[in-house]
């Protein structure tokens, strides 16, 4: 006879851990209106008003054409946004709903929940990616420089802004909190993080902020990727996002195994 409460799954409920991905994939799948097709409009607005704004007699930046060194920029902050939004509100509205337990209940070790959350964010930050580089090679024909390059940003900056929804959703009680981490942090964060402009530009003070600022990193990583050129070393980038990809996810992993404001 089995001793209730003994975990039978061996090192990794593969179950589990399947059903708690799948279920977040499908999740995003059911409302891909507002998940994938909403975050082409917008990338497309944003190319649309830069456009009309500048024309084609803005400076080249780092030798590249102004339209074509934007457009990675803001394919990686669409891509880390939704990767943001796809964590952050499933965790929530769970607490919202009073349905947290359903996740918290079944034998999953802290990791596990970690790593079924992330799974969603990099499959949906995967195909906002995929989506939004079809219609830019359509308007712009932009191409891929690096492609392995390309793919560990979008990866890389899944699992990092996927991570930092976890974080703002277990701290968070509502969703008037969630939107206060939304627009304090997130979004000034992406804004500012030289997707619109070279750092190079900036003032002195203002360039040291900007390589503070983790998510200037990714979008480096994404222009090198899909244009080779960058403001900073691709390899320095990575290891700052690495460094802080551990940060974050150990900070997550904590905060699920002691069911900081998870559990009443």
């Amino acid at each position: 006879m089995y001793e209730i409460g003994v975990r039978r799954f061996g090192a990794v409920n593969w179950m589990g851990l399947r059903m708690l991905g799948w279920r977040e994939i499908r999740r995003f799948l059911a409302v891909w209106q507002q998940t994938v097709l909403a975050p082409l409009i917008t990338a497309g607005l944003f190319l649309t008003v830069f456009a009309l704004a500048f024309g084609r007699n803005r400076a080249d930046v780092l030798g590249v054409d102004f339209l074509h060194f934007i457009a990675p920029g803001i394919l990686m902050m669409t891509v880390i946004q939704n990767a943001f939004a796809n964590t952050s509100s499933s965790i929530v509205i769970a607490k919202v709903q009073g349905n947290i337990v359903d996740t918290l209940m079944p034998p999953l070790a802290p990791w596990e929940i970690l790593v079924g959350y992330l799974t969603g964010a990099v499959a949906r930050a995967l195909i906002v990616a995929v989506v939004i580089w079809i219609g830019l090679f359509v308007v712009l024909g932009q191409g891929v420089a690096h492609p392995l390059w390309a793919l560990a940003a979008v990866v890389f900056g899944a699992a990092f802004l996927g991570g930092l929804g976890i974080l703002a959703a277990v701290f968070a009680d509502k969703f008037d909190q969630m939107a206060a981490i939304t627009n304090f942090i997130i979004t000034p964060l992406s804004f500012l993080s030289g997707t619109f402009y070279s750092a190079k530009a900036l003032p002195p003070a203002f360039q040291i902020l900007t390589h503070y600022n983790p998510v200037f990193y990714l979008i480096d990583m994404a222009r090198f990727g899909f244009l080779g050129v960058s403001d900073a070393s691709p390899w320095h980038g990575l290891a700052v996002i690495g460094v802080a990809l551990i940060v974050v996810l150990g900070l997550g992993w904590y905060w699920l195994r002691i069911g900081y404001r998870m559990k009443p």
